[in-house]
């Protein structure tokens, strides 16, 4: 994760640093668990603010409209802290990359994918980037090895998957185009997340600076695909432009900076836990305030693959190896 690998980053730069005078830790203005919560809540609820978006607007336009709103919220903080965008013409290109693996394709992808099938389905989908991310790094990454916990995870996780989708009775009622797209966007993390890890991990620039310039580039590129496919709204309905501001602003934005805040504070592995509790909060959300229903495979299944996930998370013992 690129978040992770930049926090970690900064933290040996700066312990490894001369000190020339001491002075007291800033306290953090909120306990790191209020902001855990409200990163769990503000995520879980963006499968139910696409839902209401693409009620209003074709995909791309939710999208991009989600990439405007995000920057804004980073340029803002890059002002306040007086930041400034990378410079480089290679960090550039990778970042560009990066912006169309993380956030401009999976963000497209959901948006699309939700068209025709419930935002439940949407937000349990995306939980299966850890099992993707863990299959990925095991032929990516040198250093990240099969275990028979982790192997057993993945399977488990799958198995999990399967069990959402309903395979036993031959995946009826399933829309295959949309729960494929959201599959594939979850799928798009993981690649995005190895290839910042391979390039940009030792840019030498902030974490707030590289993700700033990234979601630029990401409205950049939706803001030259949208006009190729979709035509200038005739009317702008207050409720999903609502939406999709409240998506941008709080769950990509605000959201980004809570996420570094607790990588910074509380350490990678326990801030990747919020992964845990989207599906939930999406299921819950688009049940109660969509009316979407719900059969008893979806919260099984859901049950299922984060089980899986949280296993394919776990450090191997050298016992475990194989």
């Amino acid at each position: 994760m690129s978040t992770v690998t930049n926090a970690e980053s900064q933290s040996h730069h700066v312990t490894g640093a001369p000190r020339r005078r001491t002075r007291p830790a800033p306290v953090p203005r909120l306990d790191w668990r209020i902001r855990f919560a409200a990163l769990s809540l503000v995520w879980g609820f963006s499968f139910l603010l696409i839902k209401v978006g693409t009620g209003a607007y074709a995909p791309f336009q939710v999208t991009l409209g989600r990439l405007v709103f995000g920057t804004a919220v980073l340029a803002v903080a890059m002002a306040v802290k007086r930041q400034r965008l990378p410079r480089g013409v290679r960090t550039w290109t990778h970042l560009a990359v990066a912006a169309f693996l993380l956030n401009a394709l999976p963000f497209s992808l959901f948006a699309y994918a939700e068209l025709t099938i419930p935002s439940t389905l949407a937000g349990i989908c995306n939980a299966t980037s850890p099992l993707w991310g863990m299959a990925l790094s095991l032929v990516a990454l040198s250093e990240d090895r099969p275990s028979r916990r982790r192997v057993a995870g993945l399977g488990i996780g799958f198995l999990g998957v399967l069990t959402v989708l309903g395979a036993w009775q031959g995946f009826q009622g399933l829309d295959a185009r949309g729960t494929a797209m959201a599959l594939l966007a979850s799928l798009s993390y993981p690649i995005g997340w190895i290839y910042v890890r391979r390039t940009l991990a030792a840019a030498g620039n902030s974490h707030l600076s590289l993700m700033g310039a990234q979601l630029l580039l990401a409205t950049v590129q939706l803001a030259v695909v949208t006009p190729l496919f979709t035509t200038l709204p005739t009317t702008f309905r207050a409720l999903p432009l609502l939406a999709v501001a409240a998506l941008g602003a709080l769950g990509t934005g605000l959201a980004l900076l809570i996420q570094y805040g607790l990588v910074a504070e509380v350490g990678p592995t326990t801030a990747q836990m919020v992964t845990y509790f989207l599906p939930v909060i999406a299921t819950v959300a688009g049940v109660s305030l969509l009316g979407e229903t719900l059969t008893w495979s979806t919260p099984v299944g859901a049950a299922v693959v984060l089980a899986g996930a949280a296993l394919t998370q776990t450090k191997s013992r050298p016992r475990d190896r194989n």
